[in-house]
């Protein structure tokens, strides 16, 4: 479903990515994972189309998107959850969901969805009527999460979705995206909590500063020398 061929991105002179080379199949659950500056927001950025690659190429389904600018990889079906969350605090719950289908034009898949994202957290119904600025950072992390959801996306890009949470709503975030992926939802995750990661990814890449540095079964990261030294302080 996604393939990156030697993306090199970089912000003004400073290279952040050199010679990316990743991909996800249709219905995996991938981890990026690394040190803080390693580039791995970056590279979800770039898949997104909210940053160009300098050369190199980003493949959607086999079309090239690289050149593509943010709304329209969206309207493929690519959802980009950021870490900033980017919530319209002055809005509700549900208006914040309803504006994450703006580009759904069945009104019925529209509910659906709705309904579905409420069965994912169903703390976002209960509040569905409150400012999404007054909820907690749990909760504002489970409708950036939901929000993204709502256009029905084929390639879900979540960026540090347990960053700042409690241990019990980590869970439950987890526990939600493990259930969008047995739907069928593609997902490329990068997630500080490494130990939690490999456990519920299929596949996983290790990003050192802006490079590759490693891939393979989840299972097989966890036990490796390398990762257990390095990010499972083990």
């Amino acid at each position: 479903m996604l393939e990156l061929k030697t993306v090199n991105t970089s912000y003004d002179f400073l290279q952040i990515l050199w010679d990316v080379s990743l991909n996800v199949d249709d219905g995996e659950f991938v981890a990026l994972i690394g040190p803080n500056g390693a580039g791995k927001t970056t590279t979800l950025r770039t898949i997104a189309g909210l940053l160009s690659p300098k050369s190199g190429e980003v493949l959607f389904k086999g079309r090239s998107i690289g050149a593509l600018p943010a709304h329209e990889v969206s309207r493929m079906g690519i959802s980009y959850i950021s870490e900033e969350l980017n919530l319209f605090t002055d809005m509700s719950v549900r208006e914040n969901l309803l504006l994450g289908a703006y580009a759904v034009n069945d009104r019925k898949q529209e509910l659906e969805t709705l309904d579905f994202v409420y069965h994912l957290f169903p703390r976002l119904k209960e509040r569905e009527k409150q400012l999404s600025g007054t909820m907690s950072g749990g909760e504002r992390k489970m409708l950036a999460i939901a929000r993204g959801m709502m256009s029905n996306p084929e390639l879900l890009l979540v960026d540090e979705p347990s960053l700042g949470l409690a241990p019990h709503l980590t869970h439950d975030v987890f526990r939600a995206l493990l259930e969008l992926r047995q739907r069928g939802v593609t997902i490329l995750l990068v997630e500080q909590n490494v130990n939690a990661t490999l456990e519920i990814t299929d596949r996983a890449y290790i990003l050192e500063h802006g490079r590759i540095a490693m891939e393979g079964p989840s299972k097989e990261m966890k036990a490796n020398e390398h990762v257990r030294n390095a990010y499972l302080g083990i």
